[in-house]
């Protein structure tokens, strides 16, 4: 094109800002003054051409100034992409006037942009999520993604540097990522993740998810603190309803709707002050000032030995607040004022858990137990233990290389005396570190019906009150873990756990158990009939006892794309076998019943072939099993535990998860002539946690350690296949 005077061609959206990675769409406007349509169509094609024969996406359109603003006026994607216009070649003179009148007219209707555009940021933040938080996060469009940056320049013009640093670290990455994938790909998958972390000079994978994880936060941050300061008639309404100015404590007040720091405030003599200024935030809505936010950032200080109280009791009160608590406790972490306080922080900030089970970061993840625990406060004695064990139930994960809930308790020891607790409390808040995994575990994996089970809790709880902070403590944590770490099962079996727990350490008589299985279908018993009942979710097969009844049944159910959550097993003097599961559908469909009563029929009758028929269904669905859900896959564990049954030995198996998993176990188990009694069925994201509590032929525990070796060796064979 050269300089040919009244033709311009000019990028515009990514193009123009010079942000391409190698498989985008180059976004070019052709911008015209002549009236001659055969001339302009003419310079176009010796534009598009050549483009289009290279192979490169392009996305084009040939317009005046006017026509493209006019476009522009209700089309808000034109509008953005114009606010980044840049001369490519032609007349310099016409794209600098389509540059400047458009972002005029941006800001003439700013009212409505700024609400298309809010709009547009809430949708692709519903539905791509956080770029911090997710274990493979959509670097373009997800909520602090490189979208995100783009409406923030829109908005104010222009960046921070700390922003852009941001936004270079999520460009790298996506520029890598295209490489790699050879495609325009904006989602960080699991399987490329080591790679980019490789190609561009990270230690290693964990690494470069913790650096995007601190960018998405940043960007994320920097973007709802900008629209939470833009003008709206919602905000101009709350700020009224809020009244006059007035003082908020010791350095603070409340002026036109936010907190601000007063005329005597002793910011650098006074570490509680960002913590009382965010409780007070989020337990009336009016946000911190940036003047405020800014000068705290410079000069409060971190607590020098044991904390003041006024400082533990605001920490509390912020996380009394609840949910409103989790975004204000991110504005104090961005602004640096949480590791100032707790310099523990530092090791977990950012730190990926890079697994489905896990939905946060870990140290999102500990505010958002925190916050969650806010429900439980008129259940427990002591809701200042509660939050702030439930703060710091994890932060042993951020010194990789030894257990976690080993250093955290030693780390919340210390912290604990920092934060001017007598030593009682602290041993309470060290239990909890100790115990956090203690009721999910023991409810899902172990027979709450065997007294051996209650007796182990309750003498490692010691007190009713250590055991209602540790069931408050498990639904936060489970509920801020992700959707396969709680449910109504889970839920149903921990509250019984703890109400048997509790009436232990009362002294109080045990609750006795249900009618033995034998016992509720004695008739089918003595009938000497296979029967097979449903009345789901629970399943119960009668039939005669032979060896591998339970996988051949645990094998049927897989068949039809059921999970086993639950099961019992019992058999009569006379030979017959009953069993009882409880079942959920793997991806939500109730299955056919009548066809599982009959296959299960079949395979009992020695006339279905479980065995081939899984490994049929393994070879169609594996196309369709999707992506890794772990950055490592969990290597298959057999352990033993002689001492949590006093009749039978427990066999805990974990596995990657996958289809007849539980079917695989059970089958090496009646190969090596045990009787399956109880199984405990959990999924815990990639991995299966499964229990069995297992007798020998002779109906006594298994304690011959040759006897144990060969049934993990068969288990672990199984598994393998």
């Amino acid at each position: 094109m050269g300089d040919e005077p009244g033709v311009a061609l000019v990028a515009v959206g990514g193009y123009g800002r010079r942000e391409l990675c190698p498989y985008s769409d180059l976004d070019v406007v052709l911008v015209h003054r002549s009236r001659d349509e055969g001339a302009v169509k003419a310079v176009a094609e010796r534009v598009w051409y050549p483009v289009w024969d290279a192979g490169v996406a392009l996305d084009h359109s040939v317009r005046t100034v006017r026509e493209a603003l006019a476009v522009a006026a209700t089309d808000l994607k034109a509008a953005l992409g114009l606010l980044d216009a840049r001369l490519v070649a032609g007349d310099a003179a016409l794209a600098d006037e389509l540059a400047v009148q458009a972002r005029d007219q941006w800001h003439k209707r700013a009212t409505s942009f700024h609400a298309g555009l809010r709009a547009a940021v809430d949708d692709r933040h519903g539905a791509f999520g956080d770029v911090a938080f997710l274990l493979e996060p959509e670097l373009k469009e997800g909520r602090g993604g490189l979208r995100d940056v783009h409406a923030l320049r829109a908005l104010a013009g222009s960046i921070d540097s700390e922003v852009e640093a941001a936004a270079e670290v999520l460009l790298r990455a996506r520029v890598e990522l295209h490489r790699r994938a050879g495609r325009a790909q904006d989602r960080l998958a699991l399987q490329e993740q080591d790679g980019v972390a490789a190609s561009l000079g990270y230690a290693d994978a964990d690494a470069l998810m913790a650096a995007v994880a601190a960018a998405g936060r940043l960007i994320a941050w920097h973007s709802d603190d900008t629209w939470r300061r833009v003008p709206t008639p919602v905000g101009r309404a709350r700020r009224r309803q809020m009244g006059a100015d007035r003082p908020l404590g010791p350095g603070l007040s409340l002026s036109q709707g936010e907190v601000v720091l007063s005329t005597d405030a002793d910011i650098a003599g006074d570490p509680s002050l960002p913590w009382r200024a965010g409780a007070v935030w989020a337990s009336t809505g009016a946000s911190i000032s940036r003047d405020a936010l800014d000068r705290m950032a410079a000069l409060s200080p971190g607590p020098e030995g044991v904390w003041p109280r006024v400082l533990r009791d605001a920490v509390v009160a912020l996380f009394g607040a609840g949910a409103a608590a989790v975004p204000v406790f991110e504005t104090l972490d961005q602004k640096g004022l949480v590791a100032r306080t707790l310099p523990e922080w530092s090791s977990v900030r950012s730190r990926p858990q890079r697994n489905a089970y896990h939905r946060f970061t870990v140290d999102r993840h500990l505010v958002e137990t925190a916050a969650n625990a806010a429900a439980h406060l008129r259940d427990v004695g002591r809701p200042d233990l509660l939050l702030l064990g439930a703060w710091l139930h994890d932060i042993g994960k951020g010194f990789p290389g030894r257990d976690h809930t080993d250093v955290g308790m030693e780390l919340v020891a210390e912290i604990g005396a920092r934060m001017g607790f007598p030593p009682e409390d602290v041993d309470v808040l060290v239990a909890m570190v100790r115990h956090h995994l203690l009721l999910p575990d023991v409810a899902t994996r172990r027979d709450l019906d065997d007294p051996a089970t209650i007796e182990a809790v309750a003498g490692a709880v010691g007190t009713d009150e250590v055991l209602g902070l540790l069931a408050a403590l498990t639904v936060a944590d489970s509920e801020a873990t992700g959707p396969a770490a709680w449910g109504g099962w889970k839920a149903g079996l921990v509250d019984e756990l703890v109400a048997r727990v509790r009436m232990r350490l009362a002294g109080q008589q045990p609750i006795e158990p249900a009618a033995t299985l034998l016992d509720r279908h004695a008739d089918l018993v003595v009938a000497r009939e296979l029967a097979v009942l449903v009345d789901a979710p629970h399943l119960v097969v009668v039939a005669p006892d032979r060896p591998g009844l339970f996988s051949r049944v645990a094998g049927t159910l897989a068949l039809h794309g059921l999970n086993v959550r639950e099961a019992q097993a019992a058999s009569s003097e006379d030979g017959m076998a009953v069993e009882s599961f409880m079942v959920e559908p793997a991806f939500g469909r109730e299955p056919d019943w009548d066809r599982v009563r009959g296959d299960i029929s079949l395979a009992l009758t020695g006339r279905l072939s479980v065995e081939a028929r899984l490994a049929a269904r393994i070879r169609d669905y594996a196309p369709m099993a999707g992506r890794a859900a772990a950055a490592a896959p969990a290597l298959p564990r057999v352990l033993f535990d002689n001492g949590a049954s006093n009749t039978a030995t427990v066999v805990e198996v974990r596995a990657p998860d996958a289809i007849g998993v539980l079917y695989r176990i059970t089958r090496a188990l009646a190969d090596c002539d045990l009787d399956v009694r109880t199984a405990k069925v959990s999924t815990l994201g990639h991995e299966v946690v499964d229990a069995f509590y297992v007798r020998d032929s002779a109906g006594a525990k298994v304690v011959d350690g040759q006897h144990l070796a060969e049934v993990e060796r068969a288990v672990l064979a199984e598994l393998g296949r």
